[in-house]
């Protein structure tokens, strides 16, 4: 583990994530044993992967920036106790997070239905009809897509 240079702003960093309410990891489908090296933190504010064994590789995401969850379970996967947790953000770096193989997973998906949504509150980023599509992807009805007149064929 590195040295932290700065120890009072690593505190403040890391309360400012919020409280850790779940900390879970992948797990193999067969006996649903975590010998996988990718871990998952839940906060009250963010939502951080930890991947990988020698080289580590850590992603967060805002709370605020999750519009939707989605739950599956495949035949194998209830018979272990597991589920496979869909998040859609409008975060950069991922706009799909897939939670493959972990326990708890209805409990885990209405918490963080319920966190983004306090999240977006707060931040009063209520309005979230668009925020996964980019410019691209929105047509006006007249057949011009941008203001110099340009047709989208």
């Amino acid at each position: 583990m590195a040295k932290i240079s700065n120890p009072e702003q690593y505190e403040s960093s890391t309360r400012s994530k919020g409280e850790l309410r779940y900390s879970e990891r992948s797990r193999w489908l067969l006996f649903g044993l975590p010998w996988t090296f990718t871990r998952y933190e839940i906060r009250d504010n963010d939502f951080t992967t930890i991947k990988g064994f020698l080289n580590i590789t850590e992603n967060d995401c805002y709370m605020y920036k999750i519009s939707d969850v989605e739950i599956t379970r495949s035949f194998l996967q209830r018979l272990s106790g597991l589920s496979t947790i869909i998040l859609y953000t409008s975060d950069v770096t991922d706009r799909t997070i897939i939670m493959k193989n972990i326990r708890h997973g209805k409990e885990i998906k209405d918490f963080i239905l319920h966190a983004s949504e306090d999240a977006r509150l707060r931040r009063k980023t209520v309005s979230m009809q668009n925020i996964g599509f980019g410019a691209g992807d929105i047509h006006d009805i007249d057949g011009y897509d941008d203001l110099d007149g340009h047709v989208d064929n």
